[in-house]
């Protein structure tokens, strides 16, 4: 499909989302929201792409939701003719379905975070599993400074990556706080100047793409964050076990002890989604029933 809010593109294995509405601020629209999660569906369904960036085009990553169509948060007023809605619960809202979706991507996420990320652009980076800042970029859990609440399941994420404590302070004030500050409090792992964040989220996409078998790469994102719901080892030895026995008979697994032994760059031939096995994980997730 054509996209108006963002920009998609993939080269060399590397898929790029750019939100692109800089003369808003990459404000979000639920135009944007259901263009990413058509962006997703792209990239979980080729096999050539092994990693996605997201950025924003213009001197900001997004400044949160379109204000300006103050119906923005209700999920009763402005609803698409085709967009549809949850049968089993009409509130769910649409910042969190998105949430949703790139949690239960197939492929890993890469945020660059070229400036202001507040609101839901703010909560769209928690289930990415790199986040990259900006020396100039911001972030804000602004909720409680309009009269909202911490949406986008960032009650679930927000705590798990930075703290409870933490989490309440950021969510309790709704300030603004500096790229040095989210380094600190752990919500981004590096901060890099301007003209180098782009080249450092591709050196770390270059290393995904350049070394790992994709459906290893794939399982092992799903085993770690869904392993923050299981309430004992033995749920992660049970799925483990079951995906090593799996995988253990791939080939996969022979060009890469080859490659080990060989000191040489391993070329692996199996592909997501089509050599992922069928019990994998995120299938009994709801997650993945994005729409």
């Amino acid at each position: 499909m054509p996209y108006d809010h963002i920009i998609y593109t993939v080269e060399n294995n590397v898929a790029t989302v750019t939100l692109n509405r800089p003369d808003n601020l990459n404000a979000v629209t639920r135009v944007m929201m259901h263009e990413i999660m058509d962006a997703l569906d792209r990239t979980d369904t080729d096999p050539e792409v092994r990693a996605v960036i997201f950025t924003g085009a213009g001197k900001a990553f997004c400044a949160g939701a379109d204000l300006v169509s103050k119906q923005i948060f209700d999920v009763f007023g402005e609803r698409g003719e085709d967009e549809p809605e949850d049968s089993e619960d009409p509130l769910r809202d649409l910042g969190g379905r998105l949430t949703l979706r790139l949690f239960a991507s197939l492929k890993p996420l890469i945020a660059a975070v070229n400036g202001a990320a507040a609101g839901i652009g703010a909560t769209m980076l928690l289930p990415m599993d790199y986040r990259l800042a900006s020396e100039t970029a911001r972030f804000g859990f602004v909720f409680t400074r309009v009269g909202i609440v911490p949406e986008a399941a960032s009650a679930w994420f927000l705590p798990r990556l930075v703290g409870i404590a933490r989490a309440l302070d950021w969510t309790l004030s709704g300030r603004i706080f500096s790229a040095k500050v989210a380094l600190e409090g752990g919500l981004v792992s590096a901060i890099h100047t301007p003209g180098d964040l782009l080249a450092a989220a591709h050196g770390i996409a270059r290393e995904i793409a350049d070394n790992t078998a994709p459906v290893s790469v794939s399982l092992a994102r799903q085993l770690m964050w869904q392993g923050l719901t299981f309430d004992h080892p033995m749920e992660a030895h049970r799925i483990d076990s079951r995906l090593m026995a799996s995988r253990g008979a791939a080939r996969d697994v022979q060009e890469g002890i080859g490659a080990f032994l060989e000191k040489r760059r391993p070329n692996f031939a199996d592909r997501v989604p089509a050599d992922l096995p069928p019990f994998a994980p995120w299938r009994k997730d709801p997650a993945f029933k994005h729409d």
